[in-house]
């Protein structure tokens, strides 16, 4: 298992062709237009994992991987889509679909919590610990450290795996349509939220 840096784009042909890529971005804070995008995470659940990072004065030209994120024949899976799809489409300009959410797919099966985190879920479906130590870290530094560089790494090395319970959870509560419908519709709230309406739900009565 290795981790793998990255400057300002991916090499050609980096993931084998249709395989899913597991997809996550740190950036400057949790204001997308303000607060720029530093690093995007990569997996296809193999036992590496690939960081690109992104200068202060980056043009985010990466053409490669921009088009690994817009292929419509790979899912891109996440966890909280919602800001990774917003951040992804800000500063690189392509929608990231089609979309699996590890977090939405929680909420629509374990209904008995209201712990939805990515270190609960792996903790709980997977058995395994990752540390967030490293969350609320510079991530615009002029060298990431390798407890960075793993922290980010962990936040899409257990997605795939993820995603294979939580699927297997959503067959068993027959909730797979509804949760390919809100996959689906991942792309558009992020797209309300860069348009202007991040708190507003536009469906509710008053």
């Amino acid at each position: 298992m290795a981790v793998f840096l990255h400057e300002e784009d991916i090499p050609a042909d980096l993931f084998a062709p249709g395989a899913s890529i597991a997809v996550d971005t740190e950036t400057m804070g949790l204001l997308t237009p303000r607060d720029r995008l530093c690093v995007v995470q990569l997996s296809d659940g193999g036992p590496d994992e690939h960081l690109v990072r992104f200068g202060p004065d980056s043009s985010y030209a990466a053409p490669n991987l921009k088009a690994l994120l817009a292929d419509p024949a790979r899912v891109k899976l996440y966890h909280f889509a919602r800001f990774d799809l917003a951040a992804v489409k800000h500063y690189l300009g392509v929608d990231a679909a089609p979309v699996y959410c590890t977090k939405t797919a929680s909420r629509l099966v374990r209904t008995y919590t209201d712990r939805h985190g990515l270190k609960e879920l792996v903790r709980e479906l997977l058995g395994q610990d990752i540390s967030k130590q490293q969350q609320s870290s510079d991530w615009g530094g002029p060298v990431l450290s390798e407890a960075q560089k793993d922290y980010a790494a962990s936040d899409v090395r257990f997605l795939h795996r993820l995603k294979e319970e939580l699927d297997r959870r959503l067959v068993r509560e027959k909730r797979v349509e509804l949760a390919q419908a809100c996959f689906d519709f991942l792309p558009h709230r992020a797209a309300l939220d860069l348009a202007g309406w991040p708190e507003v739900d536009i469906f509710a009565h008053v």
